[in-house]
Parts: structure tokens; C-alpha cells; sequence
């Protein structure tokens, strides 16, 4: 049998990855039928039928499945060596694209961006600030950043320095004013500072207590879609919020807003860069990766 190409491997993956022609050919810059024409003559090389076609869609057959786990990291793994030698070359420049929650934006900006200014002066980081779910790719981007669990299977992911924790927050003026409460269930009689989710949907609070588990639809007469808003609202004594830890940390150690319900505090979330395995990253994208790597090992 004639070894395939590696071209053509990587385009298998980008078929498998996206099941889709249309979607990997505009990824690699070619036309869907020419991609659809080098997969027959990639299954008639290898002697095995690596996708399943019908009019409407593709995915893999069982041995696609088996090519396609074995070929992504390979794939990354070969990406990773040619990028070792990058620094022979001179300095890195380019654009980086990044699609991330405001929340985690603005932790960018604070530790990750100036370190790439430092290092890597003429990089562009560009990130488009988006609270949805996306496809990176055919969003144009290099990479994404969301909680772990958020991450599409098929992405590469990189850990961010500092996890993520949902907390409960008000002023000292309103817990003054109206008590503090004891459980999650006493804020149905507080005033609660809803949370809509992109998807227009109200956010439902969870607590977390030695394994008990509890979510509540705790919403009052504010709703807001905005973290930084939620915040502000909270410290105007408008209600109790509930927020990400990274949102309130100059609040909290101000004084202008006080943590409550410290036991019921859910487990801590990783929140990670992800990116597609089966295409060459690019310079400026794997530096942005290693000043990642670099702040994580130095933690918190």
C-alpha cells in the first residue's frame, strides 16, 4: 500500500473533524469537491472506507474513528517540533485571534497581554469579546477561551493559571438592611440580582455543600447580562449577586461587598485556551500558549 500523503491526512482529519466538505475545504483552501475526490482516492489508497456519505451529511466510519484518534495528536505532536525551531528564525509576528467571555477577557488583559507585549512586540492579540458557545473555526479565530467542561472534545486545550468559582456577594449596607442569609434556599427571601445567559435563558444559581448539590432559581426585580454590572449592582446595595470570583476580587478587598454563603461555594471550574488540533498552529498563536503555560506554572 502507498503511504498517503500528509496532506491528505490532514485533511481527512479536517473532514472527520468537521463532517462537513464544505466547512474543511474552506479551512485548508480548497474546493469541497476536489476534498471530496482526494478522500475516495485516499480510502481506495488505503483500501478501507474512512467516512460514511450520505446527501446531507459525513462522519466516520469505525475506522475513520480509529485514524482520527490516532492522527490528531500525531498531527499536534508534529506541529510542536517544526514551532521548536521557530525561534531560529528571528522574532514572531502576526495576529492571534481570540474568542472569550468578557470575564476572561479582561483576566487576558491583566496578565497574559502584557507579557506578550514584553516578549513578543510585534504580535497582535485580537480578541473578540463573545459570551456564546462558537465554532472557532469557522468563526475565523485561533483560538477560544471557556470553562473546561465548555471545551468541544475535538479542540486541544491549554489551562489557565486560575480556576473559576461561582460565589455569592453583597454589601455590608444591604446585609445590614435585610440579614444574612444562612442557605441558599433563605435567598427566595432576598432580593437576587439575575443573571441572563446569552441564550436569553436565566442563569440558575448552584451551591455545592459535602456533596450536596443545589441549584435555585434565585432572581429578583434586577436581571443583567453584564458580570461587571452585576457587581456594580451589588455594591450599590440593589441585592445579592452571584459571580465569578474573578469579578469581585477588588470589592471583596475594599470591603465594599462581603462574601456569603462560604460553605455552599461550588467546586472550583479550569477554565482553558482551546484551539483545533488538526491544523498547524501558527507562530504568534503558540507564543501566545507558552506565555499561558508560563503563568500557570508560576500559579495565581
Amino acid at each position: 500500500m502507498a503511504r498517503p500523503s500528509l496532506n491528505d491526512l490532514t485533511a481527512f482529519v479536517a473532514v472527520a473533524t468537521h463532517r462537513n466538505f464544505r466547512r474543511a475545504a474552506d479551512e485548508i483552501g480548497t474546493a469541497p469537491s476536489t476534498l471530496s475526490h482526494a478522500m475516495r482516492a485516499l480510502e481506495e489508497r488505503m483500501g478501507v472506507r474512512l467516512l460514511n456519505r450520505t446527501t446531507r451529511s459525513v462522519s466516520p466510519t469505525e475506522a475513520g474513528y480509529r485514524l482520527l484518534g490516532r492522527l490528531q495528536p500525531a498531527l499536534a505532536s508534529l506541529d510542536e517540533a517544526l514551532d521548536s525551531v521557530a525561534g531560529f528564525r528571528g522574532k514572531v509576528a502576526g495576529t492571534v485571534r481570540i474568542n472569550a467571555p468578557r470575564l476572561v477577557a479582561g483576566l487576558l488583559v491583566r496578565t497574559a497581554l502584557p507579557r506578550m507585549a514584553e516578549l513578543h512586540p510585534d504580535v497582535t492579540v485580537d480578541i473578540v469579546v463573545d459570551g456564546r458557545l462558537i465554532d472557532i473555526v469557522s468563526g475565523g479565530f485561533d483560538a477560544g477561551v471557556r470553562p473546561f467542561g465548555s471545551v468541544p472534545k475535538d479542540m486541544i486545550t491549554v489551562l489557565l493559571a486560575r480556576p473559576l468559582t461561582f460565589i455569592c456577594v453583597a454589601s455590608p449596607a444591604y446585609l445590614d438592611r435585610f440579614g444574612e442569609p444562612g442557605t441558599p434556599e433563605e435567598l427566595l427571601r432576598h432580593h437576587c440580582i439575575g443573571h441572563r445567559m446569552p441564550s436569553g435563558k436565566l442563569y440558575r444559581w448552584e451551591f455545592e455543600r459535602a456533596g450536596q448539590e443545589l441549584a435555585l432559581e434565585a432572581n429578583g426585580t434586577i436581571v443583567l447580562d453584564d458580570e461587571e454590572l452585576m457587581v456594580e449592582a451589588a455594591i450599590g446595595g440593589l441585592g445579592v449577586a452571584y459571580v465569578a470570583n474573578w469579578a469581585v476580587e477588588a470589592a471583596l478587598s475594599e470591603g465594599s461587598l462581603r462574601k456569603i454563603l462560604t460553605a455552599w461555594v461550588p467546586a472550583p471550574e479550569e477554565v482553558a485556551v482551546y484551539y483545533p488540533g488538526h491544523r498547524a498552529v501558527p507562530p504568534a498563536l503558540r507564543a501566545f500558549l507558552d506565555i499561558v503555560k508560563e503563568l500557570r506554572k508560576k500559579g495565581p
